[in-house]
């Protein structure tokens, strides 16, 4: 998540901007660099897995930058054919991630950490950069997006907007849809989705299937392990996690403690 007052135009984050330098994680360095998330829990199941799931993307042309400490954020993001999000978006570069953290925020890291994408999508010879946003959670929001000339071109439930920067006339992409009847095709019961792409899913399953036997409701894994199956499964948007009750999104996003009983009360 992003600092949506770390403004340019503002001479109070103006005096406190730097330009951090950014690290460039590659196949080559990703065991020593990592990739900014878990650092400190490298030995968990959830760093393992998404190690893993970054290398295989690397190979796919991913591109992943993470600010040299002390700063502390990153950006993550993918051609458009090999995005692990519900969105169509060929031809354009797709963020998965851009994230600045603590102290770190409303310093510039998250406009430099952007326009770093930017660069290489243009390099690249790419449409443009297209991100999916929503609002109060842990994905970036859209005023952030809308300041740095970014316009919403489609939108789904749960306050999802896909913001595209385009470098030219280009038709936009698009979110897939249909996620109402993904969830009912889920049935009864709490399905919890799940990719490797966050490493913190793996600690916000167990949570949920504890809440979940807590309340008496049954839970299962549905593991997506594809951008295929993140097209024709996810029940959001998103794509990387969900929880899904009696057919019926409940959240997209990690959830914990009263916020996960209050789900899951009947």
């Amino acid at each position: 998540m992003v600092d949506e007052n770390d403004e340019e135009g503002s001479l109070k984050v103006r005096a406190r901007s730097i330009r951090p330098t950014l690290i460039d994680v590659s196949a080559a360095n990703v065991d020593r660099t990592g990739f900014f998330c878990l650092m400190s829990r490298r030995k968990s199941e959830g760093y393992a897995r998404k190690l893993a799931w970054v290398k295989a993307r690397l190979a796919e042309g991913m591109r992943l930058k993470v600010c040299e400490l002390p700063d502390r954020g990153f950006v993550e993001y993918i051609p458009g054919e090999y995005a692990w999000r519900a969105v169509r978006a060929d031809g354009y570069m797709v963020i998965h991630c851009l994230w600045v953290v603590g102290r770190s925020k409303g310093r510039g890291l998250g406009t430099a950490l952007l326009e770093a994408c930017l660069a290489d999508a243009k390099r690249a010879g790419m449409r443009g950069v297209a991100i999916l946003t929503s609002e109060g959670t842990w994905l970036a929001g859209r005023r952030f997006f809308e300041r740095r000339g970014f316009e919403a071109v489609d939108a789904a439930p749960s306050s999802f907007s896909l913001m595209v920067r385009k470098f030219g006339r280009h038709p936009s992409p698009s979110i897939v849809g249909g996620f109402e009847g993904k969830a009912r095709a889920l049935g009864p019961g709490l399905t919890i989705v799940r990719t490797d792409q966050c490493p913190y899913n793996v600690g916000a399953i167990a949570a949920a299937r504890a809440a979940a036997a807590s309340a008496g409701i049954e839970s299962r894994l549905l593991e997506l392990t594809s951008r295929e199956d993140v097209l024709r499964l996810s029940p959001s948007p998103y794509g990387t996690f969900g929880l899904v009750l009696d057919g019926r999104l409940l959240s997209f996003h990690y959830e914990t403690g009263n916020d996960l009983a209050a789900l899951f009360a009947r």
